[in-house]
Parts: structure tokens; C-alpha cells; sequence
């Protein structure tokens, strides 16, 4: 049931084909809602959607990719497609993406900087825990 609702979402949407096109395109709307633009540091991006009206991103590419963000030694698995619920400096209902706490991994289900002035960046995992980090730590590297 839940697939169904994702590709209702799909239909409309500006559809992107290509690494270098995707890359360029998905950077592009983080600047648009302010976020990091290093926050998908993925390679070979197969295609990248967008449906503006329902605030509905995805990301599909060839395979799982594990990322460590130096800056803060933490380390994030994407699977080989994530999507997402959009807003100005957040991003909500996250599929795909987890965080690794301790021995755990642990869904990220929202990524959101409340306050701008404070350069703070927030994960919330699907346990209700979250963490901030310097968003500075989420640049392209």
C-alpha cells in the first residue's frame, strides 16, 4: 500500500537520467532549500527525480554506498534508492538512509536545520533519537 502512495508521488515529476545530471540537479535543490550540499555523496546516480508540487524527491544508483563524514566521523548507508518529503531546510520521511550509532544502524527519518544562525544541522532517527551536527560537516568534499 505504502509503494502505491510513493508512486502517486512519481507521476508529474521532472525525471533526471545520467551521474553527472542527477549529481548536478540533486546538489542544486539542496542549495534551493538550504540545506548541505554535500548531504548525498553518491556516485553513479542512475536518475534523480523531483515533483515540485508534492515536495517529493528521490535518488536511485547503482549500488548500497557506506560514506564516513570526516568532520565528524560519522558514518551513513544509503541504500540504491532514497527519497524524501522536502521542505525549506528540512527534509522528512526519509527512505534509505541510515546512520551508524555504536554496533547499530539506525533509520534516518528527518534531517532539518532549525535555526540557520546556529550552523546546527539535526538527524532524528526512526527511535525518536537525534543528534546535531556543524552543518559545515555536510559540505561537498
Amino acid at each position: 500500500m505504502a509503494s502505491q502512495t510513493i508512486e502517486s508521488y512519481r507521476q508529474g515529476a521532472e525525471v533526471h537520467r545520467g551521474d553527472d545530471l542527477c549529481r548536478t540537479k540533486s546538489i542544486q535543490l539542496l542549495e534551493e532549500l538550504g540545506l548541505p550540499r554535500g548531504l548525498f555523496p553518491l556516485e553513479n546516480v542512475e536518475e534523480f527525480g523531483y515533483n515540485r508540487a508534492a515536495g517529493f524527491m528521490w535518488l536511485v544508483h547503482k549500488k548500497k554506498k557506506e560514506h564516513t563524514f570526516k568532520k565528524i566521523k560519522q558514518t551513513v548507508s544509503y541504500a540504491t534508492e532514497v527519497t524524501a518529503f522536502v521542505e525549506q531546510r528540512k527534509l522528512k520521511k526519509i527512505t534509505g538512509v541510515k546512520t551508524k550509532e555504536l554496533l547499530l544502524w539506525l533509520s534516518v527519518v528527518e534531517v532539518y536545520i532549525d535555526d540557520p544562525s546556529t550552523e546546527k544541522i539535526t538527524f532524528k532517527t526512526g527511535t525518536g533519537l537525534s543528534d546535531s551536527f556543524p552543518v559545515s560537516a555536510f559540505e561537498l568534499e
